[in-house]
């Protein structure tokens, strides 16, 4: 069965030309989706992508930050609105580290009505991960890992796709050493790229623990990865964003590189 990567955002926590890094595997007429932008506009990003919310039903949240986590806010109203008219079947599960479900039901129980909130715990499920964890999630096995962010609790994930190949996200800061075991000899690597190295004056990546073109692709080359995702970018280069990213990538990188828009769609 074909496995295909949608990307529904590309971009960093300030863009306002594109969304919000998110994403979602499509396998068959399911979805995973691993972290949700920043309001509801990950709503027009589905509804661009045909991605039905009814076929939405795994849910990974990486981290607290607004940009990752204030679109589930409006998906849990939306899915549990859904539920109670009869137009959504199973039950929603949602993945993440304890103190983001936390997080995460405060900001719900302040935001959506009381008979939306008590969908939680009925048909809306947490289930908190743990560093080195491994659950089975959409079919796969699914092993998250603490980035070990020193700005918020943060958890990548890495997997392997129906057809043996290893898929893994790292977050949306830098890879770390400590992640070497999970992002090793990857099939697909998903690495966040801030900005080119040479507006790194402009945009300050390193500043906000992020990172360059350059440094991702070092890193990719360093752990053999075959296929390179960059995303989490800044917005201001977006009409020439995949050609200036691709030029200065392949000096330090010699994979598959890809430098994705939204609303991308990748044969994984």
């Amino acid at each position: 069965m074909k496995e295909e990567l949608i990307l529904l955002g590309t971009g960093n926590a300030t863009v306002t030309r594109c969304f919000n890094t998110c994403f979602a595997i499509k396998r068959g007429e399911e979805y995973f989706l691993v972290d949700t932008g920043g309001g509801n506009g990950i709503m027009t990003q589905l509804e661009k992508a045909n991605i039905p919310m009814e076929a939405i039903h795994e849910i990974f949240m990486s981290h607290e930050h607004t940009d990752h986590l204030l679109g589930l806010i409006w998906l849990i109203r939306m899915i549990a609105t859904k539920m109670k008219k009869g137009q959504y079947v199973g039950n929603l599960n949602i993945y993440c580290h304890e103190e983001l479900k936390q997080t995460i039901l405060t900001i719900t129980k302040l935001t959506v009505q009381e008979k939306f909130y008590k969908m939680i715990g009925e048909r809306i499920f947490f289930h908190p991960v743990a560093d080195g964890e491994t659950r089975e999630i959409f079919g796969y096995q699914v092993q998250f890992f603490d980035i070990r962010s020193t700005k918020a609790k943060q958890f990548g994930f890495t997997l392997r796709l129906m057809n043996g190949k290893k898929f893994t996200f790292v977050g949306d800061e830098p890879y770390q050493e400590h992640e070497k075991e999970y992002a090793e000899d990857a099939d697909w690597l998903l690495h966040e790229a801030f900005c080119l190295y040479r507006d790194r004056d402009i945009y300050k990546p390193y500043e906000k623990h992020h990172t360059t073109v350059k440094e991702a692709c070092e890193h990719a080359e360093e752990l053999g990865a075959k296929n390179l995702i960059l995303y989490h970018t800044e917005d201001r280069n977006l009409a020439d964003r995949r050609r200036l990213y691709t030029e200065e990538g392949r000096q330090y990188y010699h994979g598959n590189l890809i430098v994705p828009d939204d609303l991308d769609r990748i044969e994984l």
